[in-house]
């Protein structure tokens, strides 16, 4: 079976079957196929692979400078399609099962302060006031500004963010019903600065023409038809540079983070962050303890007889 035949069944059936994301799809295709291109310069097509080949092509990347997530997750993509030609018989064994994924340090979320969040948001409030703006202009800073008080209320990550229905926000907005990865639905609450900030921008949403009739909460002119996560990035590094904030430490990435951490550090219940933030594993939370490591060492330090 020729390499390109054998990824687009791979493929389907991660669609029809896992219910893979459209961004897992393309990120496997592209993994998968720069494989099937390593392979072919050897004169192997890739799925008759051997273990040999899979490990080269492994060093291959590594030399090229990926890092070692990013070799992680090519492996852990070939290991899927390998197992998937096992399952359907076009395999009789599977060439990664001996191999060992590259060691990887788990670096750090970057985090913002409190104290940045509020400054970030109250400029984005401030930007919504200036009464000359034109219509585009105001809802440009209205759209913004709730997007940022949604994120930073939410958790959400930025795809799940930028193509919310607008029907999210016709219904009971006190909590957001949120399709994340692998199609599951979650439930997280709404603050009333957030609910506040998405009103005001969806009342002049609904009153300019070509973005009324839209599905999406977030319409643009994209082939999504919402909102690019680029743009949405690109605003907000905008509005923290004007905000006097250093803008190579901020993303709706870190926004997200910052929203786990400092629930951690007022007291929430990691399994709680974990169901808000839509970790299927409580290991991918668990990156965020070192926020309560530190709140409960301040504890002991503050308030143990005993401490110094």
């Amino acid at each position: 079976m020729r390499a390109s035949t054998a990824i687009e069944n791979f493929l389907e059936m991660m669609s029809a079957e896992r219910g893979a994301a459209q961004n897992t799809l393309d990120s496997y295709r592209r993994d998968l196929e720069d494989a099937a291109s390593f392979s072919a310069a050897t004169g192997i097509q890739l799925p008759l692979a051997e273990p040999v080949t899979i490990r080269t092509y492994l060093d291959d990347i590594a030399n090229r400078g990926f890092a070692a997530t990013s070799q992680a997750r090519r492996l852990s993509a070939l290991r899927q399609f390998f197992r998937f030609l096992y399952t359907e018989n076009i395999r009789a064994d599977d060439p990664t099962s001996t191999l060992d994924a590259p060691k990887k340090d788990r670096s750090l979320p970057k985090i913002m302060s409190e104290a940045d969040v509020e400054k970030l948001l109250a400029r984005a409030e401030e930007e919504t006031l200036d009464a000359k703006a034109s219509n585009a202009v105001h809802l440009q800073a209205l759209r913004l500004h709730a997007l940022l008080e949604i994120l930073y209320a939410t958790g959400l990550r930025v795809s799940e963010l930028v193509g919310l229905p607008v029907t999210v926000a016709r219904s009971d907005n006190r909590f957001l019903m949120v399709r994340g990865k692998g199609s599951k639905d979650r439930m997280v609450p709404l603050s009333g600065k957030a609910r506040t900030a998405m009103m005001k921008y969806l009342e002049l949403r609904d009153a300019l023409p070509g973005l009324s009739e839209s599905p999406w909460l977030f319409p643009a002119v994209s082939e999504s038809g919402f909102l690019a996560r680029q743009v949405f990035g690109r605003d907000l590094k905008g509005l923290a540079a004007r905000a006097g904030l250093k803008t190579s430490s901020i993303s709706p990435h870190v926004l997200r983070h910052a929203f786990a951490s400092h629930l951690l550090q007022n007291g929430a219940d990691l399994r709680a962050v974990q169901q808000l933030l839509g970790h299927s594993d409580i290991s991918t939370t668990q990156i965020y303890t070192h926020v309560m490591e530190e709140r409960l060492h301040r504890l002991v330090t503050e308030h143990h007889p005993l401490a110094d």
